[in-house]
């Protein structure tokens, strides 16, 4: 959970709520056909869950000054991988800290197949 100050009182966001936002930019991004479960707890939650979260795949941490992301996703076959890499970076800083106010410091884009 992410806390800090403002002038007018306390503002505390989730990771849940993070990793959901930036999960809707990623699958919003052309050539991004899903996402693949990256720890042990959304594997066994994909495993009982038929349809997929907006959360698969994503993981955040740090503070409130910035945050790291780490993003798995499989994309469709014949696509400029780096472009999509690009396009989700640029996509997840922007929304983050235009909806958060909160920098995004990395962006780690993992592709973890390929679809036709």
């Amino acid at each position: 959970m992410i806390s800090y100050e403002t002038r007018t009182g306390t503002i505390t966001i989730t990771e849940q709520f993070l990793s959901k936002l930036i999960g809707f930019e990623v699958t919003s991004c052309f050539g991004v056909v899903g996402m693949v479960p990256s720890g042990s707890k959304q594997k066994i939650m994909g495993v009982f869950s038929k349809e997929q979260s907006l959360d698969t795949g994503i993981k955040v941490s740090g503070d409130a000054s910035s945050i790291d992301v780490e993003i798995h996703i499989v994309v469709t076959y014949g696509m400029n991988i780096n472009a999509i890499a690009s396009s989700i970076t640029e996509k997840v800083k922007y929304a983050v800290f235009d909806i958060t106010g909160i920098t995004v410091n990395r962006v780690s884009v993992m592709v973890d197949g390929i679809k036709e």
